[in-house]
């Protein structure tokens, strides 16, 4: 193995990722297991899980596991880990993924319903996940969790308030949660700009010349392009970084 292999070689490890079957998530699962993972991709839909496992093991060799479970509600997040570790026997790597961002006309459009649900998937799901695997991580002796956070948490857009909102909670939590399973579990957020995955063929910029021209890099990330922050925090490469916020957002200014 060269040094840079080395240095991010996640081999004999287990990682799981919420929202893997698709979009970033995806991407991150395939990045954990071409770098020698196992990996465990979860999201609602058994089918898309199932399909995105099996190309993941078909071009990587590696051992892969879909799960269906929905990251909003607390009563599926124990059934998931317990599947996991009666699995593997361990979990080393947690990427709290799945999230969501309704569209909404306007402020007062926006119900309670809408609000909570995109509190439980962004902020409640990854809360008790993170409580759950951090615990079995701290007794097995490390482990690593990744936060993706959204830039809006920072430069919140009334398009997207709830969500922007969600995000800064999750934010806060990953400071917390670095305190509370550290020294041995590090917890970190990745931060993520704007990517042009499914989820983005949704945006509306009519009548806007250059919807990405206020970013240093002046456009949209390609999904691939969140790999190399993503493996660097999943793996030692980040071993003196925790509590911390990575930012893949293209120069959000």
């Amino acid at each position: 193995m060269g040094y840079a292999d080395d240095l991010f070689d996640l081999s004999g490890r287990v990682v799981l990722v919420t929202g893997g079957s698709r979009g970033l998530g995806r991407e991150i699962a395939y990045a954990a297991a071409r770098c020698g993972a196992s990996v465990v991709i979860a999201s609602r839909s058994l089918e898309t899980c199932e399909a995105t496992a099996t190309e993941i093991s078909e071009a990587t060799g590696r051992e892969t596991m879909a799960y269906a479970v929905h990251v909003g509600r607390w009563d599926q997040l124990d059934g998931l880990v317990d599947a996991v570790y009666s699995r593997f026997g361990r979990l080393d790597v947690l990427v709290n993924n799945a999230g969501m961002s309704p569209l909404y006309d306007s402020l007062t459009s926006v119900s309670e319903k809408l609000f909570d649900a995109v509190f439980n998937l962004n902020v409640k799901g990854p809360f008790r996940l993170a409580a759950l695997v951090g615990e079995r991580m701290v007794a097995d002796g490390g482990g690593v969790i990744v936060n993706v956070s959204s830039s809006g948490s920072l430069r919140p857009d009334p398009t997207m308030l709830p969500y922007a909102a969600a995000k800064a909670g999750l934010n806060t939590l990953t400071e917390g949660l670095a305190k509370a399973f550290g020294p041995t579990v590090r917890v970190n957020t990745l931060m993520a700009g704007p990517f042009l995955t499914d989820i983005s063929k949704a945006w509306d910029f009519s009548g806007v010349a250059e919807p990405f021209g206020h970013l240093a890099l002046a456009r949209a990330g390609s999904p691939s392009e969140i790999v190399g922050a993503a493996l660097f925090l999943m793996s030692d490469a980040s071993s003196f970084t925790t509590g911390s916020i990575l930012r893949a957002d293209g120069g959000q200014p």
